[in-house]
């Protein structure tokens, strides 16, 4: 596997830059006036007398905490060890079963990945690409197999050119026009154009094309399945995807297929049924801690357990990282409420002494603030030393003085933001992504995800990861721009500072349609940095690697048809089911 040390003019190591470095991205103009929608609604604060304080009125939990308490199952991993090692034996060996048909076996390989179960087989699954690598002459010429062989190596983190793809454009360099009709090498062009990187024409070439021509076929006459995959692809890349969240769509799909293996989807059901058990008795737990800590209760913060659990998991959701998950919950439990406290609740005074308390680690005077806001801080308190005695017990390392450094940066960032709403200031795009992309609170969580599942913890990973390198700024980056694509209206209605698409509209005069699009156009644009940043070699390795487009995926999932994090909508509430509630049915 060709390794390359790469980071980009992405590479941000202090506050002072722009976090969109975008050299394609529509250029930005001066300052334009646009109106900031504020409409907030109040509430009084008996802590403070007749304090107004404003009132984001979220709406409430849809889980019943003692049902999530009480979730269980009877997939436990050790009644059921025996049957699953024997599918996976019965599996590795198709992945390493000789072939004639190397498509067939790249199908299988793209199969076991999206049906799940690629943590299962990745010595295997890399010997098989190494051999198909080596005798790539056979694949033959077709659009279908050299795509996916494309996708597979470039998500697997091996080095191929898009000049793969020459032999399928014209003189003119644009693509074929009868490939128009090939649909099955359409749906592959366009998930392996989602692996492009900054520059590479053909990738985008590749992703205009098959777009246009895949929504073209999706009006003819193609046969339900089909048409079901193509609708799949348009509505979210592959590359884009949560792993678990494919492979719940992925599992009922290969169902279906007449060329299915029997054995392949007994174990991916069997497979996800077992991991889901874990989930369970891993957000019951949190449950319990939720209740008992009463941040839930808190009347202008968002109560969101069971989701900030669905977030942990998405960026590392490996059974073996159970510690992971229940701790960064915790931490992505208190982001949003700390976030809450800033965005909707203190007073700028009393986030002002907020911040130096956290910045300074000192909460001898916390008595200065009201009881609401002194219950999140001294919670952020003790959840830190909770995770940092683990720490210290798991990996003999004191993690506290890093973890409070990066708390600081966010509280920070936090009352920069709460700053510009009281003074009524508009910040330029530049000045709200350079902010925003540390609010957001992505960093926070990153960092966690190194620490808690790295083996052993080292100085030299945790001073690289303190500079911000690209491969962590990027999903920071794409969770902000995400989330404000779902989100901004929302906000700006309760009372907020202009996010990304109101900043372009107030520096460059433009309409929202086309400021939302330009957005858009970062978000692609931001992927591309990210897809090459993931080739480069650092001083950490999984899950850590994975965990950075792992994040950004999560926040995709979220906010893919608006806010299904605020106002969790209805496929939020069905991933959530499949993750946590809904096991596949088997036949024994």
């Amino acid at each position: 596997m060709a390794l390359h040390g790469l980071f980009s003019p992405f590479l941000v190591t202090a506050p002072s830059r722009m976090a969109i470095p975008s050299s394609n991205a529509p250029k930005l103009c001066a300052s334009k006036p646009v109106q900031c929608i504020t409409t907030p609604v109040t509430t009084t604060d008996h802590d403070q007398g007749s304090a107004s304080r404003r009132n984001a009125n979220y709406v409430p939990s849809f889980w019943d905490y003692n049902v999530v308490k009480s979730l269980s199952s009877n997939y436990d991993e050790k009644k059921y060890e025996m049957q699953v090692e024997e599918l996976k034996e019965d599996v590795k060996r198709l992945i390493h079963a000789e072939t004639d048909v190397p498509l067939a076996k790249l199908e299988l390989l793209d199969s076991v990945h999206r049906l799940g179960l690629n943590y299962q087989f990745q010595k295997d699954i890399k010997q098989a690409i190494d051999r198909i690598c080596e005798a790539d002459s056979q694949l033959g010429n077709d659009l279908h197999s050299t795509a996916l062989l494309f996708r597979i190596l470039r998500e697997h983190g091996y080095t191929v050119s898009q000049d793969v793809f020459q032999k399928f454009t014209d003189e003119t360099g644009k693509f074929k026009a009868n490939l128009g009709e090939d649909v099955k090498g359409l749906c592959s062009l366009y998930e392996a154009s989602f692996y492009g990187f900054q520059g590479e024409d053909i990738m985008d070439q590749a992703k205009a094309f098959a777009s246009e021509h895949l929504k073209n076929l999706l009006q003819g006459n193609l046969s339900p399945i089909m048409a079901r995959k193509v609708h799949h692809a348009l509505d979210m890349p592959l590359h884009w995807k949560l792993p678990r969240v494919e492979a719940v769509w992925y599992i009922h799909t290969y169902e279906q297929e007449q060329n299915k293996i029997p054995n392949l989807l007994k174990l991916a059901k069997l497979d996800y049924n077992i991991v889901q058990s874990v989930h369970q008795k891993e957000v019951s737990k949190l449950a319990s801690w939720w209740v008992d800590i009463g941040l839930g209760n808190l009347p202008f913060a968002r109560d969101r357990l069971v989701e900030h659990y669905f977030w942990a998991n998405g960026i590392v959701s490996g059974p073996e990282y159970s510690a992971f998950r229940d701790m960064a919950t915790k931490v992505i439990c208190l982001i949003t409420t700390v976030d809450d406290v800033y965005d909707v609740y203190g007073s700028l005074e009393e986030l002002k002494l907020f911040t130096d308390y956290v910045d300074r680690w000192d909460i001898t005077e916390i008595d200065k603030l009201p009881m609401h806001i002194k219950t999140v801080l001294l919670a952020m308190f003790n959840t830190v030393n909770e995770i940092g005695y683990w720490t210290m017990r798991e990996r003999d390392f004191n993690i506290i003085p890093y973890l409070r450094k990066q708390w600081a940066n966010l509280c920070k960032a936090y009352l920069r933001e709460a700053t510009w709403y009281h003074s009524g200031y508009k910040p330029t795009v530049e000045e709200y992504m350079e902010n925003a992309s540390v609010s957001i609170g992505g960093l926070l969580m990153l960092f966690c995800a190194y620490f808690l599942t790295a083996d052993k913890i080292t100085v030299e990973a945790l001073d690289f990861i303190d500079k911000v390198p690209s491969i962590m700024w990027c999903p920071s980056v794409l969770i902000r721009l995400t989330n404000d694509l779902g989100t901004s209206s929302h906000e700006l209605a309760r009372g907020d500072i202009l996010k990304a698409v109101q900043c372009y509209m107030n520096d460059t005069g433009s309409s929202e349609e086309v400021s939302r699009k330009h957005v858009d156009d970062l978000v692609h644009e931001t992927w591309k940095i990210l897809n090459k940043d993931l080739l480069g070699s650092y001083p950490f390795s999984e899950p850590f690697l994975s965990a950075n487009p792992n994040i950004a995926r999560t926040s995709q999932t979220f906010y893919q048809y608006g806010d299904g994090h605020g106002i969790p909508q209805h496929w939020t509430k069905d991933h959530l089911k499949s993750l946590l509630v809904e096991p596949f049915t088997l036949n024994e």
